[in-house]
């Protein structure tokens, strides 16, 4: 547009000079010595000099316009970017990613690093990758997974993880009636064995069935005031308010019970000095977690909302999108189950197709 204005111009300047040059051969032919025919000339030559820069003026304009029209024509005409469930940077921001939170102190993983998490229990084969495979070919696997996460996105260095159901929920009431079963010591400490030969951090996960969280989670300050201990807590089976038997009815927290958690863990951290904790909380139904915009964040506990419902992409997508995206809390996590998410004949999410999620989560686990 610049180049078109100073050609224009150009071109008028030359216009009134030529212009001033003839009226001026003219008037030297005439009388030399009448005044009236002088003026007439300059005034000629004034009228002709303000019609070639109008007319130059007018062709900038127009040649200005026409470019405009074609810029904003080629722009109208660019294809418009698909989004599957979940991945619309626009819906984020709508829903108000990113969250303002707490500065990440020194050690933070978070958001730094991406966890890879093998989870589940040595004790089921059913309960997930960790206790599905021996120990060796189980470390070995989770060691292909974090080699693809880290190809997929060179950018963020991945955390490998083994996240252990130490509170498992059960069908029977059991002696004391509250619906759970506490591991035992020793297989906790056989995990976290695991983790350190694979250079793992450890999750503590947390199945309450008919117990309270705030009974359960100080029996457990003995493993995570270690700095490579973190905390998972499981909505599904706190059936404390439906007094229903885990397995049956889909259980709840409200905020008030994961702020309860994020203090206990903040003053963990405080008492040994140590990182801060990542904190996740798997959710995949509206009224798996209640109240969240009454959640607190603190500098000591990195929150995740996990979204860890199984089936069809498109299914995963869509409670990724109305459970963890529409509910913003400060990180987000996405779960991935070799069995149940492929047992329709759909395929399992890639890394890449993760990644399209906004957020990308930043907490990845294998079930």
């Amino acid at each position: 547009m610049k180049e078109y204005h100073l050609k224009d111009r150009r071109n008028a300047f030359i216009a009134s000079i030529l212009t001033i040059v003839i009226i001026c051969a003219l008037a030297a032919c005439s009388d030399s010595t009448g005044v009236e025919p002088r003026a007439k000339a300059q005034k000629e030559t004034e009228r002709l000099a303000a019609e070639a820069a109008f007319a130059a003026t007018t062709t900038a304009t127009r040649k200005a316009a026409l470019f405009a029209a074609q810029t904003s024509a080629a722009r109208k005409s660019l294809p418009k970017i698909k989004y599957n469930a979940g991945e619309s940077p626009d819906y984020a921001k709508q829903c108000g990613w990113p969250v303002p939170c707490p500065a990440p102190l020194p050690g933070s993983i978070l958001p730094t690093k991406r966890i890879v998490a093998y989870y589940g229990n040595p004790l089921s084969k059913k309960m997930g990758a960790l206790g599905e495979f021996p120990k060796d070919e189980m470390l070995m696997r989770l060691k292909g997974e974090v080699a693809k996460w880290q190809a997929a996105d060179p950018c963020t260095p991945v955390q490998p993880a083994l996240h252990l159901i130490a509170v498992v929920a059960q069908g029977a009431p059991g002696k004391d009636g509250k619906y759970r079963m506490i591991m035992p010591d020793k297989i906790i400490n056989q995990v976290y064995g695991w983790a350190k030969e694979a250079g793992a951090v450890m999750f503590i996960d947390i199945q309450t069935g008919h117990d309270d969280i705030r009974s359960v989670l100080p029996r457990f300050e003995w493993i995570l005031k270690n700095p490579d201990v973190h905390l998972g807590m499981d909505p599904e089976f706190n059936l404390i308010a439906s007094g229903k038997k885990p397995g049956t009815k889909i259980g709840t927290y409200d905020a008030a019970d994961i702020n309860y958690a994020s203090a206990y863990l903040k003053d963990l951290v405080k008492k040994y000095n140590l990182p801060p904790k990542v904190f996740t909380v798997h959710r995949f139904t509206r009224k798996g977690v209640t109240n969240s915009k009454l959640i607190v964040l603190r500098p000591e506990v990195q929150l995740v909302m996990h979204m860890d419902g199984w089936g069809a992409p498109w299914l995963k997508r869509d409670s990724y999108k109305d459970y963890v995206v529409a509910e913003p809390v400060q990180y987000t996590g996405f779960k991935l189950f070799y069995h149940n998410d492929t047992k329709k004949g759909d395929p399992l999410l890639t890394p890449q197709e993760v990644l399209k999620l906004n957020p990308k989560p930043l907490y990845i686990q294998y079930q």
